[in-house]
């Protein structure tokens, strides 16, 4: 039982601020108090519009058509809950740390430790995402201005094998380089002409890298350099902004609204992580509680702040570009300078392409704030080696933690692929979003909880949410009720055309080629003969009906059993979770915004696929293992114990 105690040791508020304190006093000096409301609502802004309004916001409004404005509102609403509960810890306890420090306090060190590894996965890995989407823009305005950078310097070894793969599988499959997206393309001629060593193929962004390392050493030298260069980035991308959504609403044609909804609430949140990555990083500004002039007053205002006023850019620029060209066409990486080049603007795309590359490197520099001032907390309360802590005496930085941290995006940056760290990085910080707001319900029934200047605005959850609940599930058994019933009794599901292709052997695509020219010769025909592209063709009936007909066995047409249920693991989880909080509210008349922000969270944390959680956990259990190598006995609360 002794072993199960201290993995839940808690730290107490006192013992919070006292450590912090005592660096300052004792230690090689505090962090330098530099940062106001405005910075640090400038610092948010910094964070929020990045990669998501330049690039993501793309393909989530190629998914949800002009109804992608709701997926913004809906995920601004569950920042907004969990913004709540990270204002009211802040508040509580004004050190650095974020959600780590704050899981210390409310769940003790286990939790504490987990989150804070989560939180390496949100900043310094989702790091991997944003250096590479800047790397994209800068590559692009590289060539409009004549100076052309390789592909195998532009991309990652594994991205670049995988395209090609994709890419000669299409011409085997009778399609030509024509056909090739712009990914292939670039994949398969950085597979071709990249240099050898050896048998070794020599590909890496040599742009990202070098973007990161410079900023990295800006971040080493100090806040007050960090926080000059964060207010001009934050400056110039909201005047880039304001000035598409001015010029750009004067080309706005309504009929390209129409339909609002076009793939329905599934390609709305088709979008969620994508989405939900635009917003990650406000909650960055808890790390700096030290460096804050009042923290206590201006980290909650400044995080609500700053996704107020996202929001409301989101939702604009969403409209004004489903406004100026079809949904259809937005599934680029660039689609700001898309939309700008498709109405004979390309001035005004080259304008948005610096702005593109400046708003990326403000995100990354918010985040390579971030990790550094993480690994520094769990370094003083010694779950890391104290050469983490070390405060630089000229520069007044966590340097070792700083230069870690580079490696930490450098490294990795080589061989994992950003479309695979993109979803990990929404993992680790919805992750910390649903301890915060546990966090906040798990103190609000303890007697005599601390309490700081800022509180959750109380509205008691005891029948509203349990009431919501039910109605929401009477919703779904009137309105879908075959698609309800068929998701619980885990009813058989038809393959896309991508998963199809790849279920059928090689051997036996003669023989589905031969069927579908005798079913629909004229069709198949107009297709030249290519399988994909005549499925791809059909409506949603046609295409039931064809595959049925197939003459392939029924595991190559349907996903059936084990293979569908693995994919359903997180959404059970959530209802699972959804019905806990019912019990929990009635019984303890738990605020309603945590428990909102808990349940929307874990929400958007189900939509991610199932491999991903599977990543997720397995990054989980290696931080484990470094915590009880090191952590468990050289925790001070240990030491305390003693």
């Amino acid at each position: 039982m002794a072993f199960l105690d201290n993995l839940f040791r808690k730290k107490s508020i006192d013992d919070a601020i006292t450590t912090a304190q005592n660096e300052e006093i004792h230690g090689a000096g505090g962090l330098d108090k530099n940062l106001s409301v405005r910075d640090l609502t400038a610092f948010g802004i910094a964070a929020i519009i990045g990669a998501g309004i330049f690039s993501t916001i793309g393909s989530a409004s190629f998914n949800g058509g002009p109804a992608v404005v709701f997926l913004f509102i809906f995920t601004a609403v569950a920042c907004g809950f969990a913004a709540f509960a990270y204002a009211e810890f802040a508040s509580m306890v004004p050190v650095s740390g974020s959600a780590y420090t704050y899981s210390y306090v409310a769940f003790g060190e286990l939790m504490a430790w987990i989150i804070g590894w989560a939180l390496v996965m949100e900043y310094a890995v989702g790091n991997i995402t944003v250096a590479v989407s800047w790397s994209g823009y800068f590559t692009g305005l590289c060539e409009s201005a004549g100076w052309h950078i390789p592909s195998w310097a532009t991309t990652d070894y594994v991205t670049a094998h995988a395209g090609f793969d994709e890419a000669t599988a299409m011409l085997k499959g009778g399609k030509t380089a024509a056909d090739f997206s712009q990914s292939q393309q670039e994949s398969y001629e950085a597979w071709q002409s990249a240099p050898r060593i050896g048998g070794l193929r020599t590909i890496l962004d040599i742009p990202a890298i070098v973007m990161s390392i410079l900023l990295t050493a800006l971040v080493y030298i100090g806040m007050k350099e960090s926080k000059t260069a964060g207010n001009l980035m934050v400056v110039l991308k909201l005047i880039v902004v304001l000035l598409v959504i001015i010029v750009g609403a004067g080309y706005v044609n309504v009929d390209n609204w129409h339909p609002f909804v076009p793939n329905g609430f599934g390609g709305v949140m088709a979008g969620v992580s994508s989405v939900f990555f635009a917003y990650i990083g406000f909650d960055a500004l808890s790390t700096t509680a030290e460096e804050c002039k009042n923290p206590q007053r201006d980290l909650p205002r400044a995080m609500l702040y700053s996704i107020i006023i996202c929001t409301v850019l989101y939702i604009i620029i969403a409209l004004v570009l489903t406004g100026m060209v079809s949904y259809k066409e937005l599934d680029v990486n660039d689609p700001l300078a898309y939309v700008f080049q498709k109405i004979n603007l390309k001035w005004f795309s080259g304008i948005i392409a610096v702005s593109a590359v400046v708003a990326m490197a403000g995100v990354f520099l918010v985040f390579q704030l971030g990790q550094p001032r993480i690994w520094m907390t769990m370094s003083r309360d010694g779950l890391l080696p104290k050469r983490f802590s070390y405060i630089h005496p000229k520069f007044r930085t966590p340097t070792f933690a700083t230069v870690v941290t580079g490696f930490f995006v450098v490294v990795p940056m080589l061989f994992i692929p950003s479309d695979t760290v993109l979803d990990l990085c929404s993992m680790g910080t919805l992750f910390a979003f649903v301890l915060v707001c546990g966090g906040v319900l798990k103190l609000q029934v303890q007697p005599n909880a601390p309490r700081g200047k800022f509180r959750t605005p109380y509205m008691n959850a005891k029948w509203i949410y349990p009431l919501g609940l039910v109605a929401g599930v009477a919703f779904l058994f009137t309105r879908y009720e075959a698609d309800t019933k068929a998701w619980l009794s885990n009813e058989k599901q038809m393959y896309g055309v991508e998963n199809l292709l790849h279920n059928i052997p090689e051997s036996e695509m003669p023989a589905v080629q031969r069927f579908l020219s005798v079913r629909d010769s004229a069709g198949f025909a107009a297709a030249n003969g290519v399988v994909a592209d005549y499925l791809d063709g059909l409506e949603s009936d046609a295409y039931n009906q064809t595959v049925t007909a197939l003459p392939l066995p029924e595991e190559a047409k349907y996903e059936s059993g084990w293979h569908l249920f693995k994919h359903k693991i997180p959404m059970w989880l959530f209802i699972f979770t959804c019905l806990t909080m019912a019990w929990l509210a009635f019984k303890h008349n738990l605020s309603l915004i945590p428990i909102l922000g808990l349940v929307s969270c874990l929400y958007m944390m189900a939509q991610i696929p199932a491999k991903s959680w599977l990543g997720f956990f397995i990054w989980l259990a290696a931080g484990l293992v470094i915590y009880f190598g090191y952590g468990y006995s050289n925790s001070k609360l240990a030491k305390k114990q003693v």
